[in-house]
């Protein structure tokens, strides 16, 4: 028994080696296979679904791009913003200074250009170390690595699990690495892999590739890279978390130095060269130098641009992943003069630190075959921090301005006027008040429909005659006038016309600016604006723009007409290119003809006249001394809580809109002269003609100048008296059975009121209205009974009044105006009219 417990320590002992001189045995079977892997798969005799996941992989190192930096430039090709996953530069090899490439070689694999991609006699060594208990030892050659870090930084980039199979310390991983290391010596060069190598490898802080550490770390390209930057970074890529130069200085100046050793024995520097490096200090930057990888590194003030250029390419089909690793030149129409004029513009009116009160312009060039935006700003900082007043909502270009445009969609109403056969010199009433019988929906305070609903009613914010033209309307801008105008020829019409000149997105989305949810109960959330106004009759407040609105897409509205009705998207690309320098096809929308060009010529000087002649843009033109020809509309919503200014010219058309932003909505007080503008309750007194305007006319003054000034077009007779389907036949003097015919047949409705006058019984005496009407509205004709009856004494005992001839059938006096009716008015507060 004494000598039992020594006999069996021996006996494990021995076990013991003999079971690790068996595992070497396996293994170097194991590494001869691998040796053996590509020859025998090449003859046909290895067929099976692991070769096939080796090849499938190793086709994938050789064709799978690795993640580049996005970079998006101005109109010139300036960069302004860096879109990116991981931050790196593609350096060829002779843009890799031979000092770096040596530094690499010597730490991580000195018999780089020795071997076939695999160092069988390190490998085996350090197995032998391993299995024996020794300190572990990886002797992966710069190919295997290149394999593991192309699997871990490019083709398992978003796949963890994958990822750590690809760096698990395992035989069947190795194998599996060597195998892939055999096959790419065979398709690559050592130059190619080294090469590659150095592109796909990961330093600290998210930095991957030699070119973009030379920039993050020293400021200089990969080919000026000293010896002790090489040393450094060279020693980086065993463990770049540990060797963090600012985190851990002194451990990276040991493998700096440890570096700098290696190449002195791998004979590629002299040891005196290596003394004098090894006592200079690391000589890294202050902190790493790398773009912001989002829209945040254009800066507060170019960030909205960024923003949608961002937006507009998901829109037509670009995934985030796309723009954060495709490696594309994305050249957009951003004009960074016109944006620094409108910044200022915008804030000189309405300051950043403005509580609540938001002012944004965008300006779209017009043009038939693309519209391009120039500018979006804001007076608002572009950024994540909200405590400092920033946002990275696309105030400029989203729908952000809830209250919407005012009477700026008036615009809308007249060109479906035109459209239908108007014209702008035509006549418009606009009575102080009005109230709208198509539409039961009016608040308590409006005329009352039965049953418990009220109509619609409206007036002026100011004195205007009883009728004006349609051109004289969009220049001073009456409430009653389009409202009226919009009945008569249905709310249909000018919703769909929103949609076809230019508010697309905000006429998708519903009465909240968001996208519709069926699911929801309410009709302001669960249908598109397209719907909402048209339903129950129409809603007439449409053209009084109540509704939340893009500001973008209201300046691409100007762009259309001043482009002879060619609606284009608003885009802020020129072109995008692929890493390769390649344009990429674009799969953006195609123009349309919106509307015929006739008519948005003369639409455009129909709408000529606002910033003259005592236009509600006037004022604001004078003040900047304007002269150049625009086309132009204001507009104001209720309670002054938002106020518009839509301007074109030839070559730029823009909108401004001011507008309250904060989560309490309150009117927004304009005051001028004493300060900027504010908050103030229920008592707001803020225009279209006011901040919006001054905005427009400050900002488009310094763009233009220097610029030529060009003509508005010319305008086309039919939209200018009107189309002769609106002209309302003159039955006035002809039999009744006769005007009634000739009526009906022009389209119109017939109402007939007996009038007593001399002339022949049966002949029409007198019609309403007569001029411009559209088709199926009703037009009363006074027919004449033939008998005037005599006037009655004072004495009513003498007096008799004669009935009228046989057959006469009683008719009713017109009274002025031949029985225009007439309304009691309950006035309600309703949005003012500039």
């Amino acid at each position: 028994m004494l000598h039992t417990a020594p006999a069996y320590a021996w006996f494990v002992r021995v076990g013991d080696g003999l079971l690790k001189l068996l595992g070497l045995c396996l293994l170097a079977g194991v590494l001869v296979a691998g040796i053996l892997f590509p020859l025998v798969g090449a003859m046909g005799v290895v067929s099976n679904r692991a070769s096939d996941s080796i090849d499938s992989i190793s086709a994938d190192l050789v064709a799978k791009d690795p993640p580049l930096v996005t970079t998006i430039t101005d109109a010139n090709g300036k960069p302004i913003a860096y879109l990116f996953d991981q931050y790196r530069i593609p350096t060829s090899g002779d843009q890799i200074s031979p000092t770096m490439k040596a530094a690499l070689i010597s730490i991580e694999d000195r018999r780089f250009y020795e071997h076939q991609g695999v160092d069988w006699k390190g490998t085996i060594r350090a197995a032998v170390s391993n299995q024996s208990g020794g300190s572990t030892q990886g002797a992966s050659t710069l190919t295997q690595q290149y394999v593991k870090n192309y699997l871990i930084n490019v083709v398992y980039r978003d796949n963890k699990v994958e990822q750590e199979k690809a760096q698990e310390q395992t035989i069947a991983r190795k194998l599996r690495e060597a195998r892939i290391a055999l096959q790419l010596e065979q398709k690559m060069t050592k130059d190619e892999i080294l090469t590659g190598y150095l592109n796909v490898v990961e330093f600290s802080d998210r930095v991957f590739g030699i070119g973009a550490a030379a920039k993050a770390y020293f400021g200089t390209t990969a080919d000026k890279l000293t010896v002790t930057q090489s040393a450094l970074l060279a020693g980086m890529v065993n463990n770049p978390v540990a060797l963090d130069p600012w985190k851990h200085p002194q451990a990276a100046l040991s493998r700096r130095n440890l570096v700098i050793d290696r190449m002195v024995d791998n004979q590629k520097l002299s040891p005196d060269a290596a003394f004098a490096a090894k006592k200079q200090p690391l000589g890294v930057l202050k902190s790493v130098r790398k773009p912001v990888s989002t829209c945040v590194g254009a800066g507060p003030q170019y960030g909205f641009y960024c923003q949608y250029v961002v937006d507009y390419l998901k829109q037509i089909g670009f995934t985030d992943d796309q723009m954060k690793t495709g490696g594309y030149t994305i050249k957009t129409s951003f004009d960074a003069n016109a944006t620094k004029q409108a910044l200022q513009a915008v804030t000189n009116q309405v300051p950043k630190d403005t509580k609540g009160i938001a002012n944004v312009l965008a300006l779209v060039k017009p043009g038939t075959k693309k519209h391009q935006v120039t500018a979006l700003v804001a007076n608002r900082d572009y950024g994540v921090d909200g405590s400092k007043g920033e946002t990275s909502y696309g105030l400029p270009s989203n729908i952000s301005n809830m209250f919407g445009a005012g009477s700026v969609y008036k615009i809308f109403t007249s060109a479906s006027a035109l459209e239908k056969g108007m014209g702008i010199n035509n006549k418009i009433d606009t009575p102080p008040t009005y109230v709208s019988k198509v539409y039961k929906g009016g608040a308590d305070s409006c005329p009352s429909a039965g049953d418990g609903f009220h109509w619609y009613c409206v007036k002026n914010a100011g004195r205007y005659p009883p009728t004006m033209t349609l051109q004289q309307g969009l220049a001073k801008s009456p409430n009653t006038g389009f409202v009226s105008l919009e009945d008569r020829i249905g709310v249909d019409g000018p919703v769909d016309m929103a949609t076809r000149l230019g508010m697309r997105q905000t006429m998708a989305g519903n009465m909240v600016g968001r996208t519709p949810d069926p699911s929801n109960g309410r009709e302001e959330y669960s249908v598109p604006q397209s719907a909402y106004f048209k339903s129950h009759g129409g809603k007439p407040s449409f053209t009084l723009g109540v509704s939340p609105m893009s500001p973008l897409e209201l300046a691409n509205v100007g762009a259309t007409l001043m482009s002879g009705g060619m609606w284009c998207p608003p885009t802020p690309l020129v072109q995008v290119l692929d890493r390769n320098g390649r344009p990429l096809p674009l799969n953006e929308q195609p123009c349309e003809q919106a509307v015929a060009k006739p008519l948005a010529d003369t639409l455009v000087v129909g709408l000529s006249q606002d910033d003259v002649n005592g236009g509600t843009s006037a004022n604001a033109a004078s003040q900047f001394h304007w002269t150049r020809p625009i086309m132009g509309k204001t507009g104001t919503t209720q309670d002054h809580k938002s106020a518009a200014f839509l301007g074109a010219m030839p070559q730029l058309a823009g909108a401004a809109l001011t507008f309250n932003d904060s989560p309490h909505p309150e009117g927004i007080c304009d005051a001028t002269g004493i300060g900027p503008p504010r908050l103030c309750g229920d008592n707001g007194n803020i225009y279209g003609g006011k901040v919006p305007a001054r905005t427009w006319f400050e900002a488009m003054t310094k763009i233009m100048a220097g610029q030529p000034v060009k003509g508005l077009p010319k305008p086309d007779k039919r939209y200018v008296d009107g189309g002769p389907e609106l002209q309302v036949p003159n039955v006035v003097g002809k039999s009744q059975e006769t005007a009634t015919n000739e009526l009906k047949k022009a389209g119109y409705r017939v109402s007939v009121q007996e009038e007593n006058n001399k002339a022949a019984r049966g002949t029409v005496v007198g019609q309403t209205p007569r001029g411009a009407r559209f088709k199926g509205e009703t037009i009363t004709i006074y027919v004449s009974t033939g008998y005037v009856p005599p006037v009655e004494t004072e004495d009513p005992t003498t007096t008799t009044t004669q009935p009228p001839p046989s057959g006469g059938g009683g008719g009713g006096t017109g009274g002025p105006g031949h029985g225009t009716p007439s309304h009691t008015f309950i006035p309600i507060p309703h949005p003012p009219t500039r």
